[in-house]
């Protein structure tokens, strides 16, 4: 098998062919990762995604013409909720970041980001299932504190939940979180599944937020 084809697939989404061949590139040259294929915008990456090409992870613009970031992060988790989403984005807007994530991207970085960083964000992502800078937490904190005095309706939770959703916010993977509790990770991932339904909330990242604007976690 070749060696390209072991590694993480990485699909890049962007309507601005210099930038999408450029991430392309810079993607390649990791040692862990490689271009699946390129799309131009949600339509182009739905069609071949239909053809079974199926990649690990998406790196997908914001602010596309047609179908969006947003639409097409919302098409994706219902449709290939495998798939992990990794927002790109000009913008660091607070109500851009937190729309996005709760449209079910598992991270978002800035298209002016160093190399560095973005491949920092791929392994986040891949190894423990989001990726968030300092300054991107930073923005959702702040947005999130204009609506502080509103906090969302109590929802009950058991201990082990509560807890679980504490060390959710750390940098600990789902593994290390089940050591942590000293339960299987099966268990961990019970947690889980129960918080998303109680909350209403589709990825880890939400689940950060939750915590945060409610208190349970603070920053």
């Amino acid at each position: 098998m070749d060696v390209k084809n072991k590694r993480i697939r990485v699909v890049v989404v962007d309507d601005h062919t210099l930038l999408r061949n450029a991430l392309a590139k810079l993607i390649d040259s990791f040692e862990e990762f490689s271009v699946f294929y390129e799309a131009r915008n949600g339509e182009e990456l739905k069609e071949k995604l239909k053809k079974n090409m199926i990649p690990d992870i998406i790196l997908l613009d914001v602010n596309m013409p047609g179908m969006n970031g947003f639409e097409t992060a919302e098409w994706l988790y219902l449709h290939y909720p495998q798939v992990k989403v990794l927002a790109l984005s000009m913008s660091s807007d607070e109500n851009t970041i937190i729309r996005m994530l709760k449209s079910g991207a598992r991270g978002y970085i800035m298209k002016t980001a160093e190399p560095e960083e973005l491949l920092l964000a791929l392994n986040s992502v891949m190894e423990k299932n989001f990726y968030l800078s300092e300054y991107i937490t930073g923005k959702i904190v702040g947005g999130l504190n204009k609506n502080l005095e509103q906090p969302d309706d109590q929802v009950l939770m058991t201990d082990k939940e509560v807890e679980f959703l504490r060390l959710t916010c750390s940098e600990l993977s789902y593994k290390e979180i089940a050591e942590k509790m000293y339960v299987s990770v099966r268990r961990v991932e019970d947690y889980r599944n129960a918080l998303f339904e109680k909350l209403k909330i589709r990825s880890r990242v939400g689940l950060v937020m939750y915590a945060i604007k409610n208190g349970i976690f603070e920053i």
